[in-house]
Order: C-alpha cells, then structure tokens, then sequence
C-alpha cells in the first residue's frame, strides 16, 4: 500500500492522533517500545540533516526517513517517509509519505503535555513561530483548553498567520508572551527567543524547535525558573541544547501519563515540556492511518 500526502490528510484528524499519542507515550516511558536514538546524518554542504527513525510497539513495526533542512523557504523545512513492516514475518506494508503526520503528532504529543501540565483555567495562547507547527498547536491546544485570546510573533509573516487564523499578531516576542498561560515556540533559532523574565506564575511551555545539542530556543531564566519534562529522556540529554543546558530532567510526559510521575503541583509552577519526537509516535500514527485506509471505501484507492 502506498499513501501519498493527499491520501495521508484524507485519513489524518488531529482528535484521534491525540489519544494514541497518550498510549504511545505511556508504553515508551514504561519500557515497551523498542527503539534506539534516531540518527541523524549532517548533510553540512547544505545546512541538512537526514534522520532515521526506527520502533517496534508489539503491533507496529516501521522506521520513518525524515530530511530536515532549516533554512528552506519555498518548500517545507521537513520532507519524510514512513514505512511499515508486518512485524510477525517482516513484510512491508506499507509506504506513507511522513510530512504531514510529522506535523499532526507534534502538535498531538503536546495536546498530551498540555493536558497535563498546563492549568485548567488557561485561556492565553501565546505562539512564537509562524509555520507549519505554529497552525498545528494552535488546532491541538484548542482541543485541550479553551482559549479566550491567542497571540502570534515570528520575524517573518505572523501578520498573515495571524489574519488567517484570525488571531493577534503580536509586535514581539515578548508582546506574545507577557500573560500567556500556554507558550508555544516552533522556530528554527539557534539562538535563544524566550527569556525568563516574560513568563508569568504558572505558564506551561512547549518547546519544539532547536532540536540539535548546540542549538537554543530558551533563555537561562527560562531553564531556572521550570520544572522540565521531556518525551525522552535519553533523546533530551543527547540533543537538546536547552535540555542540556538545564542539566534536569524531571520527568517524561509518558510517566505523567503513565501515573508514575506527577504533573502540575501547584498553580504558580513553570512546566516546560521539550519535545524532540520519537520514532514510536510515527510508527503508531502510521499504523493508525494503515488500519484506516484498510477499511475505507474505494475512493481512497491506496495502491498496493
């Protein structure tokens, strides 16, 4: 079976991707999903990285190819192939083009975070990043609070994303920020563009981008005042640069989900969820998606 990214979307809804992102992180922080660090090649002629991507859940067997180029401007930053195998013989599945459900899982992984570290009553959205993962959070994070304001800042067009989305383009970072009881970065800064000294009592944070141990998203105050979670703590330790930097780790989201680590303990905490992505939450999308597109109608027409 092959699904192209137009066959992917038809199947793809964010509300389901979320509860099995829930039972994907549950299982890997509970030690039942094999899967290694992925690797990631340089391709430093072009400012590149190739990664592989490889995870048996005990129903799923696959491995997702992703290329990620950071400074792409007229084609999307993250291009990506996932294929699944039979896991009782070996045999593939299926092929399903990745970058979409890249996108989807993100933002449904930190639907989970947020669900449980951010505050019941949190009602100000403020986003740093303007694309493809800035409009997937804002759909996720909708689905677990009920936001009152959300507020966008990027360099480049946070006015047409906000416009589009029908939101405030804030004038800054900070503008965007300052009262927000949600934070969302996605950019591809190597530099930190959030300080500490924004932040109110009891805002949750998720942290998409600087995925490479020398890069950084956070400010120092950021990393001092939050208590941090990750999706790995492997993973986090070996290419967050914010991560490292904080030193800590107190928990995986997993374990939140799991109940073997608590979330939110008090209404004036910093929570910081750091997500880098983790193979299992491809493959089980992927699966997902193949189980779906087995029991569409024809219209679909997956080729086999």
């Amino acid at each position: 079976m092959n699904l192209d990214e137009t066959a992917v979307g038809h199947l793809l809804r964010m509300q389901d991707v979320i509860p099995v992102m829930e039972r994907a992180l549950a299982d890997f922080s509970s030690g039942r999903v094999v899967q290694p660090t992925r690797v990631m090649l340089p391709v430093a002629e072009h400012q590149g990285f190739l990664g592989l991507m490889p995870a048996y859940t005990g129903t799923a067997l696959g491995t997702k190819l992703v290329a990620f180029y950071p400074h792409n401007t007229d084609v999307p930053t993250h291009h990506a192939t996932i294929l699944l195998f039979k896991p009782e013989t070996g045999e593939p599945l299926a092929t399903m083009d990745g970058r979409l459900i890249t996108e989807v899982r993100t933002a449904a992984v930190s639907a989970v975070a947020t669900e449980r570290l951010a505050k019941p009553n949190a009602s100000v959205l403020g986003i740093i990043g303007s694309g493809v993962q800035a409009r997937s959070h804002l759909e996720a994070l909708r689905l677990v609070r009920d936001f009152r304001e959300v507020r966008v800042w990027s360099p480049n067009r946070s006015v047409e994303f906000a416009r589009e989305h029908d939101i405030h383009g804030a004038a800054s970072a900070e503008e965007a920020v300052r009262g927000a009881d949600v934070v969302v970065t996605a950019t591809t800064s190597r530099i930190p563009v959030l300080c500490g000294e924004w932040l109110s009592p009891g805002v949750h944070i998720n942290v998409l981008g600087a995925p490479r141990p020398d890069w950084r998203e956070l400010g120092d105050e950021v990393l001092r005042r939050a208590r941090v979670y990750v999706d790995s703590r492997e993973a986090a330790l070996k290419e967050s640069g914010d991560v490292i930097a904080a030193g800590r780790i107190f928990a995986e989201v997993g374990e939140v989900v799991a109940g073997t680590k608590p979330g939110r303990q008090s209404a004036e905490e910093v929570t910081l969820f750091k997500s880098l992505g983790l193979a299992v939450e491809d493959v089980a999308t992927a699966e997902l998606i193949y189980r779906k597109a087995l029991n569409e109608s024809p219209s679909t027409n997956p080729s086999s």
